[in-house]
């Protein structure tokens, strides 16, 4: 382990929480802590290779893992049964669970790739609720959309854009959540390279670009809404300041959670306004160094008449040939991009004005391309809720299932025609049998480019 900046431990001399010789100890030690949160769509602990440690305490799908097993390797991973995420982030559960009604809302995760709280945010959400999951850097978005589709939900949109287009959409989200980049402390003990990249110039750098990002993005932040801000840096002048100039500048209003002491986070205040924060740091807790805060915006929003798009909807007279593929109620079926897409019905209106608004990289569930009246299914209908019941679902053992995954070809016993393959009952993806061959469908940016060796076994 490289030896901690000088310059930031004395930055945090003072600061709430922070115990010089502890947090130097803990660094210096190279522990690595591996947690992982469940899909609760897609969760049978039975079916794991590997086995749970302790419970993540804030985060009622969160595991610790006493020992990391190769992930590439677990075809349960890439069915999306679980994510690989660190235990300090989960505590966005909590934010939401006592800050958000129960009704469904319109939430907003604006820098939100590679997708660990998108994906955690779809699993806490109300039921019925819309998650525009944003990145504005276009292959950060395209790894977003990747783990959107994995995770399975159909009322996410995926969008690419720079926060500033969001000020289009003034008052018309009920949930704000910006994990902002930052100078980078808290990852420290899991990436030692960062130290290089850290310096007291970029930590104002960096703190500069979070109050523009709040900026751009907070007009179209409901009255009434939350604001959920974090961070992955130990930087006062990244959390502690920024949740200040939030509360002079834009009038929030500071929201105290509830936290269990034997959790071990610390509660910190703002030094202006006293506006209450989350620290955890690694020397109390097991996690990484983080930092969150929650706010309600009071001030009223005007109500602009929003631009919406007329949306491309599939032919009702044609929705018949697709129910031997799709199940779910209330389901509306969009042309996007010459790919058919199907979205909650409830949701529609909502999908019309965010294509006038933004810039849409994927909608709802992506059923596939219909190709002379005959449905070419896509991969994310494969790991969809959506999935038909009638599809023909075929069982792969582990070593099959891996060779699916590198896109190397198979020969299971089935039958022939378009059909799901599975891995201890949860889909990969899907084949079609053609009687002398079988065509691995599972796309080709995805599939496992590693070799195996007797660590991943």
């Amino acid at each position: 382990m490289k030896e901690l900046p000088q310059q930031l431990l004395r930055s945090l001399e003072g600061v709430k929480g922070f115990h010089r010789e502890a947090f130097e100890t803990v660094h210096a030690g190279g522990t690595q802590v591996t947690s992982i949160r469940a899909n609760p769509a897609k969760w049978k602990k039975e079916a794991l290779s590997f086995s749970l440690g302790a419970d993540v305490p804030w985060a009622r799908s969160g595991y610790y893992l006493d020992k990391r097993p190769s992930f590439t390797f677990d075809p349960l991973f890439h069915a999306g049964c679980y994510y690989v995420q660190e235990a300090s982030s989960m505590f966005l559960e909590q934010a939401i669970r006592q800050s958000v009604d129960v009704r469904p809302v319109r939430a907003l995760d604006l820098c939100a790739a590679p997708g660990g709280k998108s994906t955690h945010l779809q699993s806490i959400l109300p039921e019925g609720s819309l998650l525009v999951s944003n990145d504005v850097i276009r292959a950060r978005a395209g790894v977003l959309k990747q783990n959107t589709i994995k995770w399975g939900s159909a009322n996410v949109v995926v969008t690419n854009n720079d926060p500033q287009h969001f000020a289009r959409l003034e008052g018309y989200f009920d949930v704000m959540v910006v994990d902002a980049p930052c100078s980078g402390s808290g990852l420290f003990r899991r990436d030692a390279d960062a130290m290089n990249e850290w310096s007291p110039e970029a930590v104002q750098l960096c703190a500069g670009r979070q109050q523009r990002i709040l900026s751009d993005a907070l007009p179209a932040l409901a009255e009434g809404g939350v604001l959920i801000y974090s961070t992955c840096s130990y930087s006062p002048e990244e959390d502690e300041e920024i949740a200040d100039w939030l509360v002079a500048e834009w009038g929030l209003e500071p929201l105290r959670l509830s936290i269990d002491d034997r959790w071990q986070i610390v509660e910190s205040s703002s030094p202006v306004h006293g506006a209450p924060g989350y620290r955890f740091y690694p020397d109390q807790l097991r996690g990484e160094g983080f930092y969150l805060a929650c706010f309600r915006k009071t001030t009223p929003v005007s109500a602009p008449r929003l631009k919406t798009a007329r949306p491309d909807k599939f032919p009702a007279k044609d929705a018949a040939l697709l129910d031997r593929w799709v199940e779910g109620e209330d389901l509306q079926f969009h042309r996007h991009n010459g790919r058919l897409l199907a979205i909650p019905a409830s949701l529609e209106e909502a999908l019309s004005v965010l294509q006038a608004n933004l810039y849409i990289q994927y909608a709802g569930t992506d059923i596939g391309e219909m190709m002379r009246d005959k449905l070419v299914p896509d991969h994310a209908l494969a790991l969809s809720p959506l999935l038909a019941a009638s599809i023909v679902r075929t069982e792969l053992s582990a070593e099959e299932a891996i060779r699916y995954l590198q896109r190397q070809d198979i020969n299971p016993d089935t039958g022939k025609g378009w059909q799901v393959v599975c891995y201890r009952g949860f889909p990969l993806g899907w084949i079609n049998a053609l009687g002398n061959r079988v065509n691995n469908y599972y796309p080709k940016g995805l599939r496992i480019l590693k070799e195996r060796d007797d660590s991943d076994i």
